[in-house]
């Protein structure tokens, strides 16, 4: 039993050091990208020596991949679970609509690191975004087109094609968020500063409300039950150091434009 228990401590060991390696690796590769990070900011940063973390991730690209792989996963599964809501098809959609939106809000890490990763397929460069499509990104898809059809047969939602839905909605959240240093210079003002980002989540959300709805009085009173329910987060901890970083990089680019 003590050697069991021994085994185990040690087990619980690894999996925090790995742990720590990886949420250092996310912060690291989503600011320097592959090739500026470098491994012993990320070992200083999880507390450990570069050989060991050459013991839990065998080079840099590894690294790479598997921190991509961990706050993808984490985005899957949290994702998955705001279907699951006991609540109208109509519904479970606004609430991932808002939920996307704040993720992109409070988890910029994984936003920045699929942007790279974006520029890497458009040049038809090794990646490692390709890998993960079968466990992370097509299931997320299919549970999304599923309840977007459940809402159209139930004729809670007007008959259009589910992906030209899924891109109004997903695709509205992150122009939000790559134009806000362009929009800065035309409209003179700040739309990552909190209150912007208070008015742009809700007004997307009752936006929904009263254009994918068939009855807009419904998608209205749904909408308002959606933001009622789910008030915009704080960013916190890494990922909010983050949001702070890639914010003054965008001012100090506007700056100097």
């Amino acid at each position: 039993m003590a050697i069991n228990n021994q085994s185990r401590t040690q087990a619980e060991r690894a999996d925090l050091t790995r742990a720590r390696i990886l949420e250092a690796a996310v912060l690291q590769f989503s600011e320097n990208g592959l090739a500026g990070a470098r491994t012993e900011v990320i070992a200083e940063a999880a507390g450990v020596n570069k050989a060991l973390l050459y013991y839990y991730f065998q080079g840099k690209d590894a690294l790479y991949a598997a921190a991509l792989e961990s706050v993808a996963k984490g985005v899957r599964d949290a994702s998955l679970a705001v279907f699951d809501v006991d609540a109208s098809a109509g519904e479970r959609f606004l609430l991932s609509t808002l939920s996307h939106f704040d993720r992109i809000y409070t988890n910029p890490g994984f936003q920045s690191l699929m942007q790279q990763e974006m520029m890497r397929l458009h040049r038809g460069e090794a990646n490692a975004l390709t890998p993960l499509v079968e466990t992370v990104f097509k299931p997320l898809m299919a549970r999304m087109a599923q309840v977007l059809n459940e809402g159209i047969a139930s004729g809670e939602l007007i008959s259009a094609d589910p992906s030209q839905m899924r891109l109004a909605a997903m695709g509205a959240n992150v122009f939000y968020f790559v134009s806000s240093p362009f929009m800065r210079l035309i409209e003179g003002i700040d739309p990552l500063e909190r209150g912007a980002l208070e008015a742009r989540r809700k007004s997307a959300i009752e936006y929904l409300g009263q254009s994918i709805f068939v009855d807009r009085e419904h998608g209205a009173r749904v909408a308002a039950r959606v933001l009622a329910a789910s008030p915009m987060p704080e960013g916190s901890g890494i990922l909010s150091h983050f949001m702070k970083k890639c914010h003054a990089i965008k001012t100090e680019k506007t700056r100097n434009l």
